[in-house]
């Protein structure tokens, strides 16, 4: 299950907030534009598959860099290592 700060870093990617916790009531929006109680809840529902799908893209750009360069990933390890 997705934490507070795990749901907010989803809704608002640029930051401008603090949280203590997973409580909606403890969030401190300094620079973000809030977002609702509402909106909060719901992220945790939606994180999961956000978070699947960020990952996914990851492992897609990197896959392409790869085969841009003609190198597999233990030889990109081998070279950063």
């Amino acid at each position: 299950m997705a934490t507070g700060s795990e749901v907010l870093k989803m809704l608002l990617p640029d930051g401008g907030y603090a949280i203590c916790g997973d409580d909606f009531d403890n969030i401190l929006f300094l620079e973000a534009k809030p977002i609702t109680k509402k909106q909060f809840e719901d992220g945790f529902d939606k994180y999961d598959a956000w978070k699947l799908k960020q990952d996914n893209s990851l492992i897609a750009a990197k896959t392409a860099l790869l085969e841009k360069l003609g190198i597999t990933a233990d030889e990109a390890k081998l070279l950063l290592g």
